[in-house]
């Protein structure tokens, strides 16, 4: 509700940094325009470490007497004002700016002079006490109080708000020990102080809860119309406009309060999926939906018509599993690779595919020999699961050198099924980015990778998905 001035009062418009360090300024809005932003020549000058989500010019605003106007400047991430997402409003005082999803935030109020005194330092309160005399026990309450809300505000400026319950118990704890009946009232103000806090935490958390359902739908949309999109330049734009609300996602994600904050799970499925990435050293914040279908696919092939396949592998390859999971540990490889040979041969080691692959890792002869494995008419030790994993487990890691970092593991996976230079051959054909032929769900959206192999990397993660959690497709191992 806007501030209501009192009859014969002096009022002032002041903006409140409520982050960096800067922290606690009040700075005095007068007629006209105040601009905000990173760059020097701005009224406001936003520093610190939160600067990422600032633009050099963010916003400005306008003063014509008791009424306000906000503007964003065309910034990179945006302006909120109350939690809304603004290019140019009416202000009502008081009032909360955010420069930018989880950038610094600022309070635009009405005070009636002189400034109240909730709001300054522990120091300036001090100095305010005469030295000649000791302070009153009201006094003294007064600024343990003030002091319990000022580092409550500052904790959770900062995204920490699990202590608010700490340091007002702490306080009330030493005011009833000085004086249990006169600060009784006191101890109901400091409980009233820590509901209030508690539920601005709450709300914050629920508002962050809104912003990522809002960019989740922004993102689910552009993914559907990627599915739909013709051109290359339409794809491209898509594609650019995803990358930014993925940004933006993942910078909320990693906020503290979000962090400790209640959140939908989603299902088994797509939990899984993403413990998974994390394993490989591959986290993304969208897996695109149709990678998804394609996993549930392959699971419900494997629940279904692969069935009998899958349980002998699971059930009679159960220790050769373990054998390889240690194997790919020790060369530093994530263990869950070792269900590659579920997909390739379902662990029959004679297994011989048309285009003379052999073995488990069904690999072929000029790779087996080239890592060591002995392939002639006396032996083929691409069908020995210890000597062929060691070698599978090389080969795996020098693909991931190859296609660098980030989403590597998957590039690696792409390269195993048809070859590190058919993949290359593939991305140079499409894709004219250095960068983002480096990234596989890029690849992936932008179907620039053979079919054969757009299918293959699904069915891989549906085997893993399986071998992690064989109970909850109703398997056992």
């Amino acid at each position: 509700m806007p501030q209501q001035p009192t009859a014969g009062a002096q009022f002032k418009t002041w903006l409140l940094i409520h982050s960096g360090p800067l922290a606690g300024t009040r700075i005095p809005i007068s007629e006209g325009t105040t601009r905000v932003g990173r760059g020097p020549e701005n009224d406001v000058v936003i520093s610190g470490a939160d600067t990422a989500m600032v633009s050099l010019n963010h916003l400005e605003i306008h003063k014509d007497g008791a009424s306000f106007r906000l503007r964003d400047m065309g910034s990179t991430n945006g302006t909120l004002l109350n939690g809304e997402l603004v290019e140019e409003a009416e202000v009502a005082l008081p009032a909360t700016l955010q420069l930018g999803n989880l950038g610094p935030e600022l309070a635009l109020v009405l005070e009636e002079a002189p400034v109240s005194e909730l709001d300054r330092t522990i120091e300036i309160l001090a100095d305010a006490v005469p030295r000649s005399r000791p302070p009153s026990t009201a006094a003294t309450a007064h600024q343990g109080l003030f002091a319990a809300v000022t580092r409550a505000r500052r904790l959770r400026r900062h995204g920490i708000g699990g202590e608010t319950l700490t340091i007002m118990r702490d306080v009330i704890d030493k005011a009833l020990d000085r004086n249990h009946r006169r600060l009784r009232v006191v101890s109901y103000v400091l409980t009233a102080a820590l509901v209030t806090v508690t539920g601005l935490g709450i709300w914050r958390i629920t508002a962050l809860n809104r912003q990522k359902h809002e960019i989740d739908s922004h993102i689910q949309q552009l993914e559907a119309d990627l599915q739909k999109a013709d051109s290359g330049a339409d794809v491209d734009n898509l594609l650019s406009r995803l990358d930014n609300y993925q940004n933006l996602g993942e910078a909320l994600q990693q906020s503290l309060l979000y962090r400790i904050g209640p959140h939908e799970e989603g299902a088994f499925v797509t939990r899984e999926m993403r413990a998974v990435m994390t394993d490989l050293g591959a986290e993304v914040y969208s897996i695109p939906p149709e990678f998804m279908d394609r996993v549930k696919h392959y699971i419900a092939d494997d629940e279904g018509p692969n069935r009998a396949l899958i349980e002998r592998a699971f059930r009679d390859g159960g220790a050769q599993l373990q054998t390889m999971r240690r194997i790919l540990t020790e060369e530093n490889l994530p263990p869950d690779l070792a269900y590659v040979p579920i997909v390739e041969s379902a662990l029959e080691k004679r297994q011989t595919s048309a285009a003379g692959a052999a073995g488990p890792w069904q690999m072929t002869v000029v790779t087996a020999r080239a890592y060591g494995l002995r392939v002639d008419s006396q032996a083929d030790e691409r069908e020995d699961r210890v000597k062929s994993t060691v070698a599978a487990a090389k080969y795996l890691r020098d693909l991931i050198l190859d296609f660098g970092t980030g989403s590597s593991v998957m590039l690696a996976l792409a390269a195993y099924n048809s070859g590190a230079a058919a993949v290359k051959q593939a991305v140079v054909r499409n894709v004219s980015d250095p960068i983002k032929q480096r990234n596989f769900w890029y690849l992936y959206r932008r179907k620039a990778l053979p079919l054969e192999t757009r299918e293959y990397v699904p069915k891989v993660f549906a085997a893993i998905l399986i071998g992690r959690a064989p109970e909850q497709f109703g398997f056992s191992q």
